[in-house]
This record gives structure tokens, sequence and C-alpha cells, in this order.
């Protein structure tokens, strides 16, 4: 059973999870590494605590306490605007101070999203097509469903 915890971006704290679970559930975006015969189970969710990243100090520790091994880091990060320029450090940070592994990506990129993103010339000097190259691999129809 993977047990994991989900931070997402301070913007989007009203945001449901809606994409984040039906990814978990349909084993799509960041979710696909768990086969789907392994039980996943959110056991923290929370908001990075706004820029800089304030809760990222203290936010892993409440998912430990709760059984977490592993934490993802929204889809959000990657492609909401602007991109988190933050994203890099906050998983350096958890895996080093809590040595848990960190997955950049909880639902497939929304197609539309990644158009708009391909067209901005910082989006690639951020290198988030390195950091997410397992979310930009899936199929197109796959992102457009997440629209």
């Amino acid at each position: 059973m993977a047990k994991v915890g989900i931070i997402i971006c301070a913007r989007y704290r009203d945001c449901g999870g809606g994409k984040c679970f039906r990814a978990m559930r349909e084993r799509h975006g960041g979710f696909a590494r768990y086969p789907a015969d392994e039980t996943v189970e959110i056991v923290g969710y929370s908001t990075c605590g706004g820029c800089p990243g304030g809760n990222v100090e203290y936010v892993p520790a409440e998912f430990i306490k709760n059984g977490c091994d592993v934490v993802h880091l929204a889809t959000g990060l990657v492609v909401g605007y602007p991109p988190c320029p933050s994203i890099r450090r906050f998983k350096e940070f958890i895996e080093t101070q809590y040595g848990l592994p960190v997955v950049v990506g909880t639902h497939p990129i929304p197609l539309k999203y990644l158009q708009t993103h391909d067209r901005l010339s910082f989006w690639d000097a951020s290198g988030m097509r390195e950091l997410a190259a397992h979310l930009l691999a899936e199929p197109r129809e796959l992102m457009e469903a997440y629209n």
C-alpha cells in the first residue's frame, strides 16, 4: 500500500482535488507509477502555504504522522501561472529533511494548459519539461480529458 501526501499551490487552496483524486483512482499522471492492484491512500492534503512555501517546512512531518511514504507535488505547481519557482527546492528539502521520495505531479497536465505554456518562452527556461517529463509523455487524448 502506498500512503500519499499531496501538496498543492496555495493559489488553488480552494481546489477540491477532483483531478488529483481521479488520477489516483485511474492511475494517470503522477499516480501511473502505482500498479492498479496496489492500494493508494491519501493521508494528507495541504497547500504549500503560499510563496515561498512555508508549509513545506512542516507539513511533511504531519503527513509522516499519518503513515505517509511518498509526497506528490501537485500538477498545478508545474502548469499554474506562473509555474512554481520553488518546486525543485520543495522536492530537495522534503527528500533531504524527511527522507520521503517526492513525485512531481498528480493528475495529467490538461492539454489547454500545456498549449498555453508551450507558447511561453520562460516555461522551457524553467526546466519544467525535464522535471515533469513523465506528465508530458502522456497521450494527447488523456491530457484533453483533464481539460
